[in-house]
């Protein structure tokens, strides 16, 4: 066994939601959870097949971010896993539908963060042991980063 980590590239100012599903009916339900969340959603998502030909399989509503999560599955591998890329729209708004998706079997991450992905490789293909998101914390937040925190929830509209 090999362990490897890869990096998922996506466009800054664009969020993810990176997870694990089961069945090739995966991409048109969770394009199906995209669409009636968040109307006119910009999103490409692909999906890595672990039987039969295993395709990348791909869906959304912008091609440019279908290509982005297409080579991120491509380069990673592993099966059985889905890359959602959004763009103008925050994972909170989607994940409760893409959670509910009847596929769906884990949520590794949803953010803007950089993100690795850990991943084993043996003979038989490749598997996801965890992922990195973000940074480690350099310290904890004083009053003010509280205010800024509430402040900004407030600036983007979920809390009032």
């Amino acid at each position: 066994m090999e362990l490897l980590v890869e990096k998922i590239e996506f466009p800054d100012g664009c969020n993810i939601i990176f997870g694990m599903s089961h069945f090739i009916k995966t991409v048109e339900d969770l394009y199906e959870a995209m669409v009636n969340s968040v109307p006119d959603i910009k999103f490409g998502l692909a999906f890595n097949e672990a039987s039969g030909p295993c395709l990348v399989r791909k869906e959304g509503t912008d091609n440019e971010l279908m290509e982005i999560a297409v080579e991120n599955q491509r380069r990673l591998g592993a099966g059985h896993t889905f890359l959602i890329i959004l763009k103008d729209t925050f994972p909170v708004n989607v994940l409760p539908s893409v959670k509910s998706c009847r596929e769906v079997v884990n949520i590794f991450c949803a953010t803007a963060n950089p993100v690795e992905v850990i991943l084993a490789e043996t003979k038989q293909g490749r598997g996801v042991l965890g992922i990195i998101d973000g940074n480690s914390p350099k310290r904890i937040e004083l009053d003010t980063d509280i205010t800024q925190r509430k402040k900004f929830l407030r600036d983007i509209g979920y809390k009032r």
